[in-house]
């Protein structure tokens, strides 16, 4: 059911609208969580290194496929919230055509350069095999993950958050049995946990995809609707061309970090890639949180109605710190039953490294919390080049400080990292926040 988020109780409106996200991204990280989960318990300490490995590769693809979700959601809740159901519908029409172009080319430039990259980040020789496996599964499933997202942005566009929320409940749990299934009673290994993947991915995009495309031809137009549009795919990339850089610059800067991971061995490679996946379903929880705020933005931008703004950026607070507590006490006091679910008690020097990692960034879910939330607000409001200029700093400052760190306190300085790009990145989205429009009311 389509949503107007421009009338109601903003606070009320939000909490409704973006707990089934939260939900939804929930079930969206055990995809990945699963792949770890089997490949640690199932085939063993390697497999989980070579899985971990490849996902900072394929965040890289993530990017761009989030950069077209959210460029889309963000022109399409404006529409909406202007009433303007002919242009949404040209929008929806473009953004569709335009990411199946540039999902073939990234498919391309994968196999092309997944091995070379692969090693540029000295990727151990018994991890190689593995790693270039499933990230050449995952390239071939792209597709999907294109289109889903996609989908996904049009219905939170729309103001519809639990339709796509179903459809990852049932995929993901579905790609856990999945997930066993190929790697215990067929013994396919890591390629397993990445064909499960694919299948069961695949499905959840076909369905939303059908469902969407259903659902638009239910809204009536007044004018002529295009299949596509420069002028409304200009106003797309301004949104999604930054996104896509942000989200991408993060991935490399994310590969580089994982390059002096890859340094310390395998050990501390498998404590990382659990540590993280546990870590990184927290960030994009708020991540996808802060996705929904832009809709809301949007859409109340669109309406003419500013004055939402702020009451939406509490609200949005509120939300994001109520999740932070339950994260917070569960990671750094009980960390290692989360990190159990990928590797035995037998991994001992694993287990200590995700434990230090979980202790040194939870504290912190507080303040990068605030910062997603704001960048929600600014996405939504189209100010780009300031948040970009917050996403950047917190970007380099990591990169920087984990390998000046690393040498004199070794892989506890990577971490540490963490804090420091978080705290004054956020200060700076505030600062930008507090200059926008809605404050000038």
């Amino acid at each position: 059911m389509n949503k107007d988020l421009t009338v109601g109780n903003p606070s009320t409106v939000l909490w409704k609208f973006c707990l089934p996200l939260f939900g939804g991204i929930i079930f969206q990280q055990l995809y990945n969580i699963a792949d770890s989960l089997v490949a640690g318990k199932f085939i063993g300490e390697n497999a989980l290194a070579a899985v971990g490995n490849s996902y900072e590769v394929t965040l890289i693809f993530i990017a761009f496929a989030f950069g077209c979700n959210i460029g889309c959601s963000v022109i399409v809740s404006q529409l909406f919230g202007a009433k303007k159901f002919n242009e949404m519908k040209t929008a929806v029409y473009t953004t569709l055509i335009s990411s199946a172009v540039l999902c073939a080319v990234l498919m391309l430039a994968g196999f092309v350069f997944c091995e070379p990259l692969l090693r540029l980040i000295h990727t151990p020789q018994e991890l190689m095999a593995d790693s270039l496996l499933y990230l050449r599964i995952y390239i071939a499933g792209l597709p999907f993950l294109f289109f889903y997202n996609v989908a996904t942005g049009i219905f939170s566009a729309l103001g519809d958050s639990k339709t796509p929320f179903w459809f990852l409940a049932i995929s993901s749990t579905s790609n856990i049995a999945v997930d066993i299934l190929f790697v215990t009673a067929f013994d396919m290994g890591v390629a397993g946990v990445a064909w499960a993947t694919f299948l069961c991915q695949g499905v959840s995009c076909v369905l939303a995809v059908a469902v969407v495309l259903k659902r638009l031809a239910r809204v009536k137009a007044t004018g002529s609707v295009q299949l596509f549009s420069r002028q409304l795919f200009a106003k797309i990339a301004v949104i999604a061309v930054p996104s896509i850089l942000q989200q991408s610059f993060i991935s490399v800067g994310n590969i580089m970090i994982q390059g002096v991971i890859n340094s310390f061995g395998a050990s501390v490679i498998a404590g990382y890639s659990a540590a993280i996946k546990l870590n990184n379903l927290v960030i994009t929880s708020f991540s996808t949180l802060g996705n929904g705020i832009s809709n809301y933005t949007a859409q109340n931008i669109g309406a003419g109605k500013l004055s939402r703004i702020s009451e939406g950026f509490r609200a949005g607070v509120k939300l994001v710190w109520t999740l932070c507590v339950p994260f917070f006490l569960f990671y750094f006091f009980a960390g290692r039953i989360g990190l159990y679910l990928f590797m035995d008690h037998s991994s001992t020097d694993a287990v200590s490294t995700g434990m230090m990692f979980l202790r040194i960034v939870s504290p912190f879910y507080f303040v990068v919390s605030v910062k997603l939330v704001t960048d929600g607000i600014l996405r939504g409001a189209g100010i780009m080049k300031q948040f970009m200029t917050s996403t950047f700093t917190d970007l380099v400052l990591r990169v920087a400080l984990a390998f000046v760190l690393s040498i004199p306190f070794g892989s506890t300085g990577i971490w540490m990292a963490w804090p420091f790009g978080w705290t004054i990145a956020t200060a700076m989205s505030l600062f930008f926040y507090r200059r926008g429009p809605w404050k000038k009311l």
